[in-house]
Formats: structure tokens, C-alpha cells, sequence
């Protein structure tokens, strides 16, 4: 191949490909569908538990029915063959949506830098939410893999205070799913933006909560909040939003325990590292944790009692376990079911480990009325597996969004076709026609 060629067309083809990738997320159809999933193994990550050579009967983008011996009238029918079938699987704690290349700041909207000398650097009415692109070229990479939804994040450069974020579907929609949650980094996480110290947090969060409630007046010299941002504090501190807490230590957590009970608050925690050690007392708060099930080395001092058996002890004391990835969970999103079947091989139960990936987080964070288990009424968010979705070596055959089935094309696929598959005869060079100079 001729070298000049390829510098000139090297640029353009990357373009069109970029340009392609982003319009695939737009090509999902506008209407609800009506069809028949007939003889799949149905994972239903609700009471039903799973169901074995069932039907799922969907009409108008919602689960209609679920049995045997369901018919379909003219509506298409999937013959599954025993296949499995769950809800559209959870992300995690993403930037999809607000991050299209992580090392270039330009395609980042996940982080709010005010800097350090800013006298309005606690901002909870920093909404990710409003730069979330349903065009992103990330999105149909996840989505092929059978991840319907995810919680964007927020962060801060200048507060432990990150700014607020919430549950996404990936099928094109432009508004959050559900209701705003609040991100909280504590721990060594949060020390930069503490005064170096994690007891300063506790110092600083009473602070802004006495502040949010009328007892530290505007023209304080420690007043902190905007106006906007006492409203954005407003619905957690009466407890109808969540807080999302990156913590890990089993010291900070309890702490984060203590205040959250003694102001009133809704906490749900993501990292968890060492939660295991206070198994009883998160169950009995009720508060969700989201683990990373691969953290079992002491990779900072707040991780010094991390296991691979964290998900299986949170859960046999009965807490409510989910899963999000520790780092670069934007572009790896699809890498969180083997997360979830790693906690499964220490020891969670395999029912649980699907229900962290589906009903769990949509519990969480405000959607679980609508999506995370398919059940009648629910809305047709469905995956059918080619085998056991929490095993790596499994795929995702097909999934529907409001019952409609989306393109199983990506990016990623895209480039795989373009270059892998041979477009001219071996006789004339076998290249594919990427690798063509005419």
C-alpha cells in the first residue's frame, strides 16, 4: 500500500467513523413493540425468581404476560430455546453520556474544577445530568452488552461535595430516568478538598448541613452554599434523596453511620472496601452497598481489609449489594457482570449477583417501579443471553428497549467489520477494503 495514500486517507476514514458511530445511537425506532419471547430460561431478579422454559408476552413497550403456552396474535415471536432472558443489565457509577474519550478534557463534563481560592466552591447544584449526549459514541458499546441504564457521576475539584447525578436508560432518551442523587467523597478521596484531614469532613458536612437549615446566617463568614445550592441540598436533607458516598475505610463508614442517622439522611455507599465489617449495622440502616468485588489487595490504607468475599458477607447479613467498578467504568462498562461473577465464585449467591446488576440499583436510585426485573406492568427493558450472563464467555444475542429491539452494532463493531472481514477475492490481494488504495 502506497504510505502517501494512507496518510491522506487515514484522517478521513476515522472521521466517518466517528460521524457513523455517534449517528447509531439515534437509529433506535420511535414506537413501542409488541412481541412474544417464547421457551426462555427467565431470570427475573424478582419474587418470581427464575423461570424455567417460560414465555414473556410484551405489548405496547410493557411486559404483558408471563407463562407457557402464551400466544402472540400478529405480534413477532423470538423463539429463545431455553436461552436466558433477564432485565437489561446496570452500568454502574459511570460517566457515560458526559465522557467520550477519558484523557481528553474537551469530551469531559463529569468534574467541576471552581479551584481551591473560589468562594463558591461547594456546589451541589452541579447537575452532570444537564450535558448528558444520548449520541455518544459510548453508549451503543455498552448497549450491545446488554447494559440498559446507568448512574452518571459527579465530582469536584475543590469540595467533597461532588454535585449531583441520576439513573440514565441508554435507548436514546434525553431526560434522567429517575430522581437526582447527591455524590459525597470521604475518606482519603476527599482529603484534598478537607484541609488534608478526614476529620475535618465530618466538621465541614455538619457545617453546610446547619448552613442549608437557616442556622448560619447568609452573611456569615464560613457560609459557603448559593441560594441554588440550599434548594439543591433541600430534598436530601429531608430525606427523599439519595446520597451516593465513596468511602472505604470501615472507620469512615462508621462515621458516615452515625451521620447520616443523627441529620436524617438517605445514604447508599460506593467502594465499600472494608463494609464487610460492619455487615450488621449497614443492614440494619438499610443502606445499599455498590462493591467493587475485584478490591482485595490493600491498594491504599483505606482498603486494608478488602476481600473477594466482601459481596458474600454484606449480603449474608443482609444487606443489599450492587456492583461499580473502581475505575475507568465509562468505557469498561460492560465488564461489570464479570465483576458480578467473580463475587458469585466467593460466595454470593447467584440470584444476588444478578439482582446487584438489575433490581438492586434500580431500587436504589429511584426507577426500580419501571425497570430492573421483568415482571407484568414493568417497562420491556429485556437482554437474551447466548448463556449464563454472569459468565464472561456468554453474549448478548438481542436487546429490546420498550420491547423494541435495538441495532446490535456499535462502534466497535463498525471498526471489526471494516477491518477484519476480506472484501476483495485472494487472487487480488484479499485485503478488506479498508487496507485499499482504490
Amino acid at each position: 500500500m502506497n504510505r502517501h495514500v494512507a496518510k491522506r486517507r487515514v484522517p478521513r476514514t476515522m472521521a466517518r467513523l466517528l460521524i457513523a458511530g455517534a449517528l447509531l445511537a439515534a437509529t433506535l425506532p420511535v414506537a413501542a413493540q409488541s412481541l412474544l419471547i417464547r421457551g426462555a430460561t427467565v431470570h427475573t431478579a424478582g419474587a418470581q425468581g427464575s423461570l424455567q422454559n417460560t414465555d414473556v408476552l410484551v405489548q405496547g413497550g410493557r411486559i404483558a404476560a408471563i407463562g407457557t403456552g402464551l400466544t402472540a396474535g400478529d405480534a413477532p415471536v423470538i423463539e429463545a430455546n431455553g436461552r436466558p432472558l433477564t432485565p437489561t443489565l446496570f452500568g454502574g457509577v459511570t460517566g457515560i453520556g458526559i465522557e467520550e474519550v477519558s484523557g481528553e478534557s474537551g469530551t469531559r463534563d463529569d468534574r467541576l474544577a471552581l479551584g481551591p481560592a473560589s468562594d463558591m466552591a461547594v456546589r451541589p447544584e452541579f447537575d452532570v445530568t444537564l450535558a448528558y449526549n444520548p449520541d455518544s459514541i459510548v453508549i451503543p458499546v455498552a448497549r450491545v452488552e446488554g447494559i440498559g441504564f446507568t448512574l452518571i457521576s459527579a465530582g469536584s475539584a475543590s469540595s467533597i461535595i461532588g454535585g449531583q447525578g441520576a439513573v440514565m436508560r441508554l435507548d436514546g432518551s434525553v431526560d434522567p430516568a429517575g430522581p437526582k442523587v447527591l455524590y459525597l467523597a470521604l475518606g482519603s478521596a476527599g482529603a484534598g478538598q478537607s484541609g488534608t484531614s478526614r476529620a475535618a469532613q465530618w466538621m465541614l458536612l455538619d457545617q453546610l448541613i446547619d448552613e442549608a437549615r437557616g442556622r448560619v446566617p447568609a452573611d456569615s463568614h464560613v457560609a459557603a452554599l448559593t441560594p441554588a445550592g440550599k434548594r439543591a441540598l433541600a430534598p436530601y436533607l429531608d430525606g427523599r434523596g439519595t446520597i451516593v458516598v465513596g468511602v472505604n475505610r470501615a472507620s469512615d463508614i462508621r462515621q458516615l453511620l452515625r451521620w447520616s442517622q443523627r441529620h436524617g439522611l438517605r445514604i447508599a455507599i460506593r467502594g465499600g472496601a472494608e463494609a464487610w465489617r460492619l455487615a450488621p449495622e449497614l443492614a440494619s440502616a438499610q443502606v445499599p452497598v455498590f462493591v467493587d468485588p475485584l478490591a482485595n489487595l490493600p491498594a491504599d490504607f483505606d482498603q486494608i481489609g478488602a476481600t473477594l468475599e466482601n459481596a458474600a458477607r454484606l449480603q449474608a447479613a443482609g444487606v443489599r449489594v450492587g456492583f461499580a467498578q473502581a475505575s475507568d467504568a465509562s468505557h469498561n462498562a460492560r465488564k461489570l457482570r464479570q465483576l458480578a461473577g467473580n463475587a458469585v465464585a466467593h460466595g454470593l449467591p447467584w440470584d444476588a449477583g444478578l439482582a446487584g446488576l438489575t433490581r438492586v440499583p434500580a431500587e436504589t436510585f429511584g426507577v426500580g417501579d419501571r425497570i430492573g426485573t421483568i415482571a407484568v406492568g414493568r417497562t420491556a427493558d429485556l437482554v437474551l443471553w447466548s448463556g449464563d450472563p454472569l459468565d464472561v464467555a456468554s453474549t448478548a444475542d438481542q436487546v429490546w428497549f420498550d420491547g423494541r429491539a435495538i441495532p446490535m452494532r456499535s462502534r466497535q463493531t463498525e471498526l471489526r467489520d471494516r477491518y477484519l472481514h476480506p472484501a476483495t477475492p485472494a487472487d487480488q490481494g484479499g485485503l478488506p477494503r479498508a487496507y485499499r488504495t482504490r
